[in-house]
């Protein structure tokens, strides 16, 4: 059947025949007009222009140049009409039959597709809701992302699916395939969809974390065969890539000297961090993050919680060392407000220093600071649950040898957080 399945273009019903016979009867059309303007130029070639010239003369009273060239014309405009249209409409019937809501905006489909391709290579290192709103704004200006997430997340739906089930948590790389999907927006909101309490069992759980579970257990435990199964149900503009394979847990040592096991723990001590480790201390890499850090044009650690989402990646073996070797420009982007047990009192600049330390070499040239200071309703709100306003110490950062890119890059509504678009702006005139 496959040797001869491209007759199938002609069977009843496939809406294509019509618009091939109508390109086919431009490709005439042009052709005619070909030969008639050959005609015309050719005559004097073989000795023709006396009998030609009689014989239209003889039959329509004008010389043959006077007939052949506007009919030529007629012709090869009428054609050219009917190729266009013709090629058009089967195109379009083919795209409708493949993707039927994206057959009208295929030309801006295209063009976006073809445009984002020949976008920079951008790795992006964190977790949390920061990293997927860093996405989101990225895949405007380019398809070649590559995510590469943490996986110490202990909380929440992640957290249960983990103990229960033995997966790595699901939770932050759902949110970044979402963040950089390009499917429909009803797909988008169905793996967000979290299951209420009417649903005991299921109370709590995000469809999509229970979605990456079930494509795991499908792929025999293999959790980056099933992130990339994912990816390619939501079509997403890039890669998405955890930082390890590996189960690992996050412990912290508090400034009192306290430690304490599990990231969704570290938040109720009493703040702030001194150090964070991986326990295992030494998972391995995954191999693609550590290449697509190798090809980067643009690296950027953050937004994120600076203990909790961005560090763990730069505690894994291999993976500080990938960065810095690295001929990417590279830049952290500095959190807005602080949290509370993690980051109590600190400035921009003990953000940086929290990074380096654990890093143990400059990940970065460059740290983006937000310079706007956000409504003072909203940080009255945010200073009752513990959190103030990150100091963009800009001179300091300065004075530990790094650039500073200070401007508005925060979006308000109810919540203080990154924009999107303002991230990604700023992030993509470093590369322009």
């Amino acid at each position: 059947m496959t040797k001869f399945s491209g007759l199938k273009w002609l069977y009843p019903g496939m809406r294509v025949k019509r618009w091939l016979l109508l390109a086919t009867f431009g490709v005439l059309l042009i052709t005619a007009a070909g030969l008639g303007l050959a005609l015309i130029a050719n005559m004097a070639v073989f000795d023709l222009v006396g009998d030609i010239n009689n014989f239209f003369r003889l039959h329509t009273g004008r010389p043959a140049a006077a007939v052949v060239l506007p009919l030529s014309l007629v012709l090869l405009g009428g054609g050219m009409l009917c190729l266009g249209f013709g090629i058009r409409g089967a195109v379009i019937s083919v795209a409708s039959a493949v993707s039927p809501h994206a057959a009208h905006g295929l030309a801006d489909a295209v063009f976006r597709t073809r445009y984002l391709q020949q976008g920079s290579n951008i790795v992006v290192i964190g977790g949390g809701t920061g990293l997927s709103t860093m996405l989101r704004g990225l895949k405007e200006y380019t398809s070649n992302i590559t995510a590469v997430v943490t996986v110490s997340d202990d909380g929440g739906s992640s957290g249960r699916l983990q103990r229960e089930l033995g997966v790595l948590p699901p939770g932050d790389i759902r949110n970044c395939l979402v963040a950089l999907a390009d499917a429909e927006p009803l797909m988008r909101d169905v793996f967000q969809h979290r299951f209420n309490g009417e649903v005991s069992g299921l109370a709590g759980h995000s469809l999509g974390n229970l979605f990456l579970v079930a494509i795991t257990q499908l792929r025999e435990g293999d959790f980056e065969k099933a992130v990339k199964d994912a990816a390619e149900v939501l079509r997403i503009r890039g890669n998405v890539l955890p930082s390890t394979v590996e189960r690992v847990s996050l412990r912290a040592q508090m400034a009192d000297g306290v430690v304490i096991q599990g990231e969704s723990n570290i938040a109720r001590g009493n703040g702030p961090v001194a150090r964070v480790a991986l326990t295992p201390e030494n998972p391995k890499p995954v191999a693609d993050a550590l290449e697509a850090i190798r090809r980067a044009d643009l690296i950027v650690l953050g937004p994120g919680s600076v203990f909790t989402s961005v560090i763990p990646n730069l505690l894994i073996p291999g993976m500080s060392e990938a960065i810095v070797r690295s001929k990417a420009l590279r830049v952290y982007i500095c959190n807005v407000m602080t949290q509370p047990g993690e980051t109590d009192g600190f400035k921009a600049s003990d953000h940086v220093d929290a990074v380096i330390q654990h890093a143990g070499e400059r990940v970065f040239d460059y740290v983006l600071v937000n310079g706007r200071v956000p409504r003072r309703d909203l940080l009255a709100k945010y200073e009752v649950q513990g959190q103030m306003r990150v100091e963009p110490d800009v001179e300091n950062i300065r004075r530990m040898g790094f650039k500073c890119i200070v401007g508005d890059f925060i979006s308000e509504t109810d919540l203080v957080r990154h924009d999107p678009e303002k991230l990604a702006r700023a992030i993509a005139r470093l590369v322009e």
